[in-house]
């Protein structure tokens, strides 16, 4: 009788187990298959010209943009938190980036350029440091039907102030060998 109740408590520790692993499991299944279905957690990554010729289907929906600030554009209101701005075409093609010059001369081409695409970009926040003439912005967020890009999330690349500062560099460590 005693061999009886020492074997149920290790097959009932097996099964709690096993449950366990299951429940796991499924739950992995579950979201992995609910994230692939869902087309609200599908983000496009697109260019302003991109966005301007598919402006009527991504419409409302989740969409990453990239593109030249264009300094004059820049407006700030510090009491609503409110950033304006607008940004120039730049390809997306790192292969046109690299036979142009690179990034700090393809957005200098795209802010100077007055038949590029522009659009304007509205985000509520805290005004970026990096925010300024000629940096890289990358904006996530939604193209209302005014056509104005409404962004949840703003990321800046400023080239020209990393390329500036490379030069010397180079030539610093040149001068100490």
């Amino acid at each position: 009788m005693q061999k009886e109740l020492i074997g149920k408590p290790a097959a009932n520790g097996r099964v709690k187990f096993f449950i366990g692993g299951l429940l796991i499991v499924a739950a992995i299944v579950y979201l992995i298959a609910t994230s692939l279905a869902s087309p609200g957690g599908a983000q496009y990554f697109l260019t302003v010209d991109e966005l301007e010729q598919k402006s009527a289907e991504m419409s409302g929906q989740k969409v990453r943009i990239s593109g030249a600030v264009i300094g004059d554009t820049i407006t700030y209101n510090p009491d609503g938190l409110t950033l304006s701005f607008e940004i120039a075409h730049v390809p997306a093609d790192n292969e046109i980036i690299e036979q142009e010059g690179g990034l700090a001369a393809v957005l200098h081409q795209a802010v100077e350029n007055p038949d590029a695409n522009r659009l304007k970009v509205v985000y509520t926040g805290v005004k970026p440091d990096l925010l300024q003439h000629e940096a890289q912005a990358i904006a996530t967020g939604e193209l209302g039907e005014d056509g104005v890009f409404y962004a949840d999330e703003l990321l800046l690349k400023c080239p020209t102030k990393y390329e500036e500062a490379a030069p010397n560099q180079v030539g610093s460590s040149a001068e100490n060998s």
